[in-house]
């Protein structure tokens, strides 16, 4: 069955205004899936059958006459060959959304399109089923932190309890283990790694050594949601410190992992310059680090990271899929007071934590007063936690349910 992802209307938008958009993001979330859904009338073609991709690289001209627009190329980062040729397609034409690409790769397609499309393509990144996709709920309005916006949303979500966000947390977002049984969820994970991910990384960063790279990959999950230390990665994985950092960069570019940078302004002294690490979907996190189950998890010292990792991702998805436009950064200073989250929009930073409890401590938002003592305007924000509904805590802040946090809309 279908699941319905909330940036299909992105896609239709961006269709709309570029003559080419380019969906990005890891194997396997769904980025055929969902253009194939949404395509009409649509020529599709893999690139990762052979003879389409063989015909790519040596004869791209041949391959538009064999291929015409509109169409739906999948993988295209596996033949840059094409990029010039869609460029002088899309020039000769005034046809808005007459290509439609995917690929998993990130960075070296980019420099592609920097050079092609400039102008001609519009970009985003489908990540991981969210809460909401996998639950079906749909919010009419974008994500308002104000407690009138939270709880217009509050009333059109469902109600959960810490089991129901545990388990999309373990399970992950992948569409296909979605349903599936522990045994068929740890296939899944591992044919992943050998099928795909193993393949890629030898592929594109010319990685050879399996086992230390897969000690390294476990590494990466045994630090989620903590300051990036690349040497401490480098120690368990037996490699050295710019391999560990090589790596690291390997797994953005199939966007495994994201890294979340810290805050900077020169009002404040002594600020961490250390990205913190998570990862794209839990669920490959969980089965990385081995946690078993669901309930062996949400009882284990990792909990909290989890928590947060999801939080993030949730965001992040809002980020990319929504019409808003925000940063999101974490604040840590010398003395270790630390902000989880800072949403900065509109020339307002709007503070977060997150907190794996039903009521965690209100004193908690103290803390954003950093900001007034700065004069750095501040906007709305407060605790993402389990709370089962929207609570006022200050004038600003409220505990968050963490189900409010992605904005699914239909137009």
């Amino acid at each position: 069955m279908y699941i319905t992802r909330a940036m299909e209307q992105k896609v239709l938008r961006m269709s709309t205004f570029f003559k080419a958009v380019l969906v990005t993001g890891a194997r396997q979330v769904g980025k055929t899936t969902m253009l194939r859904h949404l395509s009409k009338d649509r020529t599709y073609v893999s690139l990762d059958d052979t003879d389409a991709l063989t015909l790519a690289r040596e004869d791209p001209k041949l391959f538009f006459m064999r291929f015409k627009p509109p169409i739906l190329i999948d993988e295209v980062q596996k033949a840059p060959e094409l990029f010039p040729y869609i460029k002088i397609l899309c020039d000769e034409s005034d046809e808005k959304g007459q290509f439609w690409l995917t690929g998993s790769e990130q960075y070296s397609m980019m420099a592609n399109i920097t050079e092609s499309l400039a102008g001609r393509v519009g970009i985003m990144t489908l990540y991981p089923l969210s809460y909401q996709e996998i639950n079906g709920i749909t919010f009419d309005a974008p994500l308002d932190l104000s407690l009138e916006g939270l709880m217009h949303r509050e009333a059109q979500s469902k109600p959960f309890d810490e089991n129901t966000i545990f388990d999309v947390i373990w399970r992950g977002g992948m569409p296909q283990v979605q349903g599936a049984t522990t045994e068929e969820l740890t296939a899944y994970f591992s044919s992943y790694v050998s099928s795909y991910l193993m393949r890629d990384v030898a592929r594109i960063g010319g990685v050879s050594d399996e086992v230390r790279f897969l000690k390294f990959l476990s590494a990466c999950a045994a630090n989620v949601a903590e300051q990036l230390n690349i040497n401490n990665l480098a120690t368990v994985a037996e490699v050295s410190a710019p391999t560990a950092k090589n790596w690291l960069a390997l797994l953005e570019r199939l966007h495994i992992v994201r890294l979340l940078q810290p805050y900077f302004n020169n009002k404040f002294k002594r600020l961490a310059k250390t990205p913190k690490l998570y990862f794209t979907d839990t669920g490959f996190c969980a089965y990385l680090a081995k946690w078993l189950s669901r309930d062996v998890l949400k009882s284990g010292n990792a909990a909290g990271h989890y928590f947060e990792n999801f939080a993030l991702m949730e965001l992040i998805k809002d980020l990319d899929y929504s019409t808003q436009n925000y940063d999101l950064t974490y604040f840590r200073d010398s003395n270790q007071k630390e902000v989880d989250l800072f949403l900065e929009k509109d020339g307002r930073i709007h503070p977060l934590e997150v907190k794996l409890s039903a009521s965690p401590d209100r004193r908690e938002v103290k803390k954003y007063s950093l900001l007034e003592n700065n004069d750095i305007p501040r906007g709305e924000g407060g605790i993402i936690c389990m709370s089962p509904t929207v609570i006022p805590i200050t004038a600003q802040d409220c505990y968050i349910p963490v189900t409010l946090l992605l904005s699914l809309i239909h137009i």
